[in-house]
């Protein structure tokens, strides 16, 4: 039964202290599974139950004009869920019924922010703006309002849930409604917008290209094909799109923007940066901006300029975490006591942003463990890593049947019957392992070799092994890589194909080229079979070290098992547990390359390592740190440095705090790599 429903039902009937007292109840149950069960990774629909719970009984609180006890239960729901859309909403209903219009104003633009299908939230921000006679902001506010009244009732549902982070209960919906109407704009970026939560850049790029036939005129859906675009590394479409949006409107400052990031994307530095002045000089607070501007000084190695347009940005918008998480992203800066002190009175605010509070919990972390202030260092980490699994789906004993399906499928047999049936193509070099484990180190080495193009971190395997999943994308299932062994003799070598021209765009000339996706250790038996003679090197860092870096790294996305130290300490396991099967059927195949090692003897390994690719020894590829390159991970600016030894044991700073991570990681584990 749906408890929430029953409660709302008791609401609907005007029985207000019923259904409060039943959602008091809903909270309480859950806050007693969580804490019995020890809820991480496995427990998002408990989660759901707490945040509902506490959303109604503030509802039902204000409803009877309760009004202390409605504001006590939304602070709590925000310590819970800060971006709870509907939560800040009704934080704005209150504040509305009390007649503090400005903090109601306040909190309605905090809920569209949040979760931008709220009906009641633009429609009073209308209300609100119009009777202030800022008629510009109220009229953007009514456009809104109206075009999601103009919705059918199904797509409205479906775009809560996805902003409620409920993105399988979405899909069913916008299906359904596809299926009768398979041409609906909306319903198309929608699940557009679905896919690409999924990670199936693929759909969502096919959903949109195909939805602009049919509405050429969009500029919206263009710009949400420009960002699958770039996720997919697209990046010569998405600079094409970008033209066709800003050629509208050359003065625009969004399409002006749009434009200077895919120049960048594609090389085009000059236009980048002349694009970016243009947009600051019709914009010249705009913290968005100087923080894109900082990031891009920050990719090509400009230091200096990437600090000062990340403290231009945190200036402008004194909250604005994304600028605060771009100077400790640099790894290199440190957090002045102003700065320092400005980021722990933020973090104490209710009314700032999840994305803010989060980049501002993991810089926190930074500067504290800079000042060697480890305790604090840690508990800011944990807290920007608890918030971020508040809002995952990731579960970790999916992944670990993920993993075990690989074993199970890529065996000895699949790979005689199927062996040599890929392209033959010999150029790609695959760096896999788990970030933070000194892939980009490894990168920087051999792309500084004449004979190497170093790359991105490409998407093109793991957009493979999405369309081999099909329609299977359930947690848990496992039709790929069970499909491998029934796929079409002539696909491999076709699959294998369209990865060498699809990342084509992405190389220099040279003979070689680097594709430093970690994640695609997952899928090597793909690799194995689509590019038999691809070179692959697992990139190898003691497990304590390795695991706690990832924890305390905020990653833009796609790395969710960080997000814990039980979360990372199991995926290393199961990670050196299908790195031991590869090793097992593909005897030779793999070059494991250990991080220390480097450090410790870095002319020995990189002889090693070339001498596995069939490269000769060059003297650039020990001088990796003059080589200048783009450099778009974490590690960019130490990747600029000679090789040093200081970073190989600051797990041991945490030690009192990472017993956790021991023990997921298992007596097997820790024997193998003693400390």
């Amino acid at each position: 039964m749906d408890e929430t429903l029953e409660i709302k039902k008791l609401m609907q009937t005007g029985k207000f202290a019923e259904a409060q007292k039943a959602a008091r109840q809903l909270t309480l149950a859950g806050e007693k599974l969580q804490s019995e069960l020890a809820i991480g990774d496995n427990g998002s629909h408990i989660k759901s139950q707490i945040v509902d719970g506490l959303y109604l009984q503030a509802v039902c609180a204000r409803l009877q004009k309760n009004y202390k006890d409605a504001d006590e239960k939304l602070a709590e729901l925000r310590r819970n869920a800060p971006d709870f859309g509907r939560g800040l909403q009704e934080l704005g209903h209150l504040n509305r019924d009390q007649g503090r219009l400005d903090e109601a104003l306040n909190a309605y633009r905090r809920a569209t922010r949040a979760n931008p299908g709220l009906t009641a939230a633009w429609q009073f921000q209308y209300k609100i703006l119009q009777n202030q006679g800022k008629m510009q902001a109220a009229n953007q506010a009514k456009f809104q309002a109206d075009r999601l009244a103009g919705l059918p009732p199904i797509l409205l549902a479906a775009t809560n849930l996805i902003y409620e982070n409920k993105p399988y209960k979405a899909e069913t919906l916008v299906r359904k409604f596809l299926q009768e109407k398979p041409h609906h704009i909306e319903a198309m970026r929608l699940l557009a917008e679905i896919a690409s939560r999924f990670g199936v850049f693929d759909e969502a790029d096919f959903l949109l290209e195909s939805a602009i036939e049919f509405s050429p005129e969009d500029v919206q859906l263009r710009l949400d094909y420009i960002q699958i675009l770039r996720k997919r590394q697209r990046f010569a479409a998405a600079l094409e799109q970008a033209k066709i949006v800003y050629a509208r409107d050359p003065n625009n400052p969004v399409f002006q923007s749009y434009l200077a990031i895919e120049s960048m994307q594609t090389g085009d530095h000059e236009t980048a940066f002349e694009l970016f002045s243009k947009v600051l000089e019709a914009l010249p607070n705009d913290f968005a901006t100087l923080t894109s501007l900082g990031h891009a000084y920050k990719t090509f190695g400009n230091h200096e300029e990437a600090i000062e347009n990340y403290r231009a940005a945190y200036k402008v918008k004194p909250d604005y975490g994304d600028a605060y998480f771009g100077l400790a992203n640099l790894k290199t800066y440190i957090f002045t006591d102003e700065e320092m002190a400005q980021m722990e009175a933020l973090v104490e605010r209710t009314d700032i942003s999840f994305a803010d509070r989060v980049n501002l919990c993991f810089s926190l972390g930074k500067g504290h463990e800079d000042l060697g202030n480890y305790s604090e260092s840690f508990k800011y980490y944990e807290d920007g890593n608890r918030l971020k699994r508040a809002q995952s789906i990731y579960r970790a004993e999916d992944m670990t049947t993920e993993l075990e399906a690989q074993a199970a499928v890529c065996t000895s047999e699949l790979f005689e019957q199927q062996g040599g049936n890929g392209c033959p193509a010999d150029d790609p070099i695959f760096i896999v392992g788990l970030p933070r484990a000194g892939s980009t180190l490894l990168e920087q080495i051999i792309a500084s070799h004449s004979r190497v193009d170093g790359t991105l971190e490409l998407p093109n395997i793991l957009s493979i092994s999405y369309k081999l999943k099909g329609r299977h994308r359930a947690p848990g299932n496992i039709h790929y890589p069970k499909v491998l062994r029934d796929l079409p003799t002539e696909k491999f070598k076709q699959f294998g194909e369209q990865y060498i021209e699809e990342t084509r765009i992405h190389r220099k000339g040279a003979p070689y080229f680097i594709d430093k996706m970690p994640n695609n250790f997952r899928h090597i038996g793909l690799i194995h079979l689509i590019l038999p003679n691809a070179k692959i090197i697992d990139a190898r860092r003691h497990p304590m070290a390795c695991c706690f870096s990832g924890f305390k790294q905020h990653f833009a996305e796609g790395q969710e098992f960080t997000y814990g130290l039980e979360l990372v300490g199991q995926y290393y396991r199961d990670y050196v547990n299908l790195m031991d099967h590869w090793d097992d059927v593909l005897p030779g195949k793999i070059l494991r390359v250990q991080y220390e090692d480097v450090v410790g003897n870095t002319e020995g390994q990189v002889r090693r390592v070339l001498e596995y690719l069939g490269l000769p020894f060059e003297q650039a590829c020990v001088d990796f740190h003059k080589t200048k390159r783009s450099v778009r991970t974490a590690s960019s600016e130490q990747v600029r440095q000679p090789i040093f030894k200081s970073g190989l044991k600051q797990w041991r700073n945490f030690e009192p705090w990472l017993d956790p991570l021991k023990e997921a990681l298992g007596p097997d584990i820790m024997k193998r790599h003693p400390i």
